[in-house]
């Protein structure tokens, strides 16, 4: 019957993806007070069939979304290049329409950025695809975006050659410290000679689309704990208490950011194997307690490891 033919259509390809090497790009932009320019940057990523693009995240305080595409990546290419993505043509042509869109000399937010295309980190997905893989495709991508279009752009993680660190990059360029109002990024933050060497590109930095940073790192779970407190600096040193560097979990990475008139956020990335939502939420929790602070429910900000694969099976199996 039908129904069988298709259950086994279904089981073919699901055999099928488990041995192809699944990626996943998450693709950070400063914008999200214009919604005309993330949905024509949305559009723009649906185009090509064996791109999916399975999320997006906005923030209007931050004024930033989060895009996150997944496609397969081959070792063996015609093209001369060490692997072949059609994820790579995707993602220049969304970060052309985010340069040609979007001003950083204009740019505000509650959330720390270096660029117009602030960030893009690769991680693999699926068993098959490895870690070299990512780096390579992200290293093909940071050579579009520093050669192609003279950004430049500072390597992190497997991306970078001596494996630097994101947090290490983003201090040597003073990336955490606010430029108004002690709590707001707003303009080009960068000088114009920058100053560390970019991995990429120029070292001269426009004003209006900045610089960009480019990783590949095994995947993390981006999840934001809101605290109904408006003084941010009492949120960082509970963030500092929540993250490896004061005790905490070793493996979170966390940020204190103004979140609205009466709320700052601890927005976390965590490895999912090795600490779970729950964990994290429970500590601020005790922590802010002390302070006499009530917490909010945390949430999520993007799909799981697994609901990415299965949605990109289900796409995969749909196009067959």
């Amino acid at each position: 019957t039908d129904r069988v033919r298709k259950t086994q259509a279904n089981v073919k390809a699901k055999l099928s993806t488990m041995h192809l090497k699944v990626i996943c790009c998450k693709l950070y932009i400063s914008e999200s007070q214009n919604a005309a320019v993330v949905d024509a940057i949305s559009r723009i990523g649906q185009k090509d069939p064996e791109v999916g693009l399975l999320s997006k995240f906005e923030d209007e305080y931050y004024n930033r979304v989060r895009y996150t595409l997944v496609s397969y990546i081959t070792s063996e290419s015609s093209t001369g290049e060490a692997v072949f993505s059609p994820i790579r043509k995707v993602l220049l042509a969304m970060i052309e329409a985010a340069f040609s869109a979007i001003n950083l000399e204009v740019h505000c937010g509650t959330h720390p950025r270096i660029g117009v295309v602030d960030d893009m980190s690769f991680h693999p997905l699926s068993q098959a695809a490895t870690m070299e893989d990512a780096a390579q495709l992200a290293k093909l991508v940071a050579s579009d975006i520093g050669n192609g279009l003279q950004v430049p752009v500072f390597l992190y993680a497997a991306a970078h050659p001596t494996s630097k660190s994101v947090s290490a990059v983003r201090r040597e360029l003073g990336y955490y410290r606010p430029n108004h109002n002690g709590i707001q990024w707003t303009g080009q933050v960068l000088p114009d000679t920058l100053p560390v060497k970019p991995d990429v590109g120029p070292a001269h930095v426009s004003s209006k689309r900045g610089a960009t940073m480019v990783g590949a790192k095994p995947f993390v779970e981006s999840y934001n704990v809101p605290i109904f407190c408006k003084d941010v600096p009492t949120v960082r040193r509970i963030t500092r208490r929540v993250t490896g560097r004061s005790g905490g979990f070793p493996t979170v990475q966390a940020l204190a950011l103004f979140h609205g008139d009466n709320c700052t956020e601890i927005a976390c990335l965590l490895d999912p194997d090795h600490v779970g939502a729950d964990q994290v939420q429970w500590l601020v929790e005790q922590i802010a307690e002390e302070q006499g602070l009530e917490v909010d429910k945390g949430y999520f900000t993007d799909l799981s490891k697994d609901m990415m694969l299965e949605r990109y099976f289900e796409m995969v199996s749909a196009a067959d």
